[in-house]
């Protein structure tokens, strides 16, 4: 069989059918009895797993259990008129993305994030000396982090941070903890936070993200309202049967891309259960909670600019961030994350609007709530098919990215965001992940060993493999990687790390 190269890669996306099959069809038209693979999901990971299958010209049979494509990438127009990102905005590092560099074909329109943020105490701006301490404590807290996450022991991120933080310290634990990672600093591991890759770089893309991710999918054959609902790997010896209201499909072998959180709730149930191994995997990389407040402010009555982002010197976790202006429409969007996120997410819409104006008056004065139109809010805990925003792992935890590599009885292959070592959090991660997942189903099929740098390593029991990156030599000290700042930040203006959606 040829190697599968990025030129045939391409020259298979490009040469997707406009047609959808029905039910019982695959994307070559073959009855699903004979299909090579069944994705399950159509969010990033499985439509890159699409892709990868049909450049190496393997059937498959997509399915979705919503009622469209992306998962926890969508855009809609509905609300306000222009694009509105009710999941993912931020495309990270933009020049080794792998969804920008399939823009072109898109036709949609990419530009380089602001590298700045704003900060606010109370109701005026932070003095040049106030930012110089908080790039001072956001810098040393990301380094303490990231020594941790070389130590022996693995620890959780908050126990890292330096004691002497002073006024500062709530504020970094926002950006480093809920803002960044949708979890508070308590629940993460320092060692997963220290070999996520840098996000040193954003960018926008000005019709939405979730519209760039839709724009990758057009053409692949997607059966949508088609929730897989029971997979059945013992039955049938070699194959493996997907149970869904409209039908049983059956593959050879299936890429699974649910959420951490609807395998854990087993939303989709497996014969006999998952494995102990996953198990054990999944209860490490629960989804945090990260949530978009929008509010079409007229006028600009904050005086911001296009995309500045605000943060304030807060006094605990009842705080948020400020994206203003979304690609320069009258759309703003407060976000919300953690713990304190996910309990707002809890009260309702109404209650989270509320707050975000409330908060927003706070940093900007009353006089705002005038210019406050039409609002929306996302709450992604409710979201039956997604019970999160994306996974950090709990200390101890790193460990469980890799389990979730390892095929489920040897025929189902789970891929997405928290399945991938370096980029989880990310758009790029899920799709670099479902790439992955196909092209280990393709060598299988084809009947070639795994590459031995990919094999999967011995499955020790949790314990140990949490002990496993606890002996390993500490690299050089790096340089921060969290932070996002400038020696020198500009008045008001500094960088700290983006988010990672």
């Amino acid at each position: 069989m040829p190697r599968l190269s990025r030129r045939s890669f391409l020259a298979g996306s490009a040469a997707f059918a406009a047609a959808r099959p029905a039910l019982g069809q695959s994307s070559t038209g073959q009855a699903t009895a004979d299909v090579d693979v069944i994705i399950v999901g159509a969010g990033a990971a499985g439509i890159a797993a699409a892709h990868t299958l049909s450049a190496a010209g393997r059937s498959f049979t997509l399915v979705e259990a919503t009622n469209r494509v992306g998962g926890r990438c969508v855009t809609e127009t509905q609300s306000f008129g222009v694009p509105f990102d009710r999941g993912a905005h931020w495309i990270q590092n933009p020049d080794i993305n792998p969804l920008t560099k399939l823009v072109a074909r898109t036709g949609l329109d990419i530009y380089q994030a602001p590298s700045g943020q704003r900060v606010r105490i109370g109701q005026r701006r932070a003095r040049e000396s106030e930012l110089e301490d908080y790039l001072a404590a956001t810098v040393r807290a990301n380094r303490a982090i990231v020594q941790a996450g070389h130590g022996r022991t693995d620890v959780d991120c908050l126990r890292a941070l330096p004691k002497d933080l002073g006024d500062w310290r709530s504020t970094v634990e926002f950006v480093l903890g809920p803002y960044a990672n949708a979890r508070d600093l308590g629940e993460m591991s320092a060692l997963d936070f220290s070999k996520s890759t840098d996000r040193a770089f954003g960018a926008f893309c000005r019709q939405g993200y979730g519209a760039l991710l839709a724009k990758l999918a057009d053409g692949i054959p997607v059966e949508l309202q088609t929730p897989v609902t029971q997979v059945d790997t013992q039955t049938r010896g070699s194959r493996v049967d997907a149970v869904t209201p409209r039908g049983t499909l059956s593959c050879r072998y299936m890429i699974v891309t649910a959420s951490t959180e609807v395998l854990a709730s087993e939303r989709v149930k497996f014969d006999k259960g998952l494995p102990k191994r996953h198990l054990d995997a999944l209860a490490k990389l629960k989804l945090g909670s990260f949530d978009h407040i929008a509010l079409e402010l007229a006028g600009n009555p904050l005086g911001l600019q296009r995309d500045d982002v605000v943060l304030e010197r807060s006094s605990g976790p009842r705080t948020a961030a400020l994206l203003a202006n979304v690609s320069g429409t009258p759309l703003s969007l407060v976000e919300v994350g953690g713990g304190f996120g996910r309990e707002l997410s809890g009260q309702g819409e109404a209650a989270m609007v509320e707050f975000a104006v409330e908060w927003l008056a706070g940093l900007f004065g009353n006089d705002l709530k005038r210019a406050v139109q039409r609002t929306a809010a996302t709450r992604w805990d409710a979201e039956p098919w997604a019970l999160g925003a994306f996974a950090s792992a709990a200390p101890g935890g790193q460990w469980a990215r890799r389990a979730m590599m390892e095929p489920i009885r040897d025929r189902v292959y789970c891929a997405g965001e928290a399945v991938h070592e370096t980029l989880w959090g990310t758009v790029g991660g899920a799709w670099e992940s479902g790439a992955r997942a196909a092209e280990a189903v393709v060598r299988r099929l084809a009947g070639l060993p795994e590459p031995q740098s990919s094999a999967a390593p011995p499955k020790p029991e949790p314990q140990a493999a949490a002990q496993q990156g606890r002996g390993a030599v500490p690299k050089p000290e790096p340089e921060p990687r969290r932070s996002r700042t400038r020696a020198k930040p500009r008045p008001e203006r500094q960088r700290s790390r983006r988010r990672r959606h």
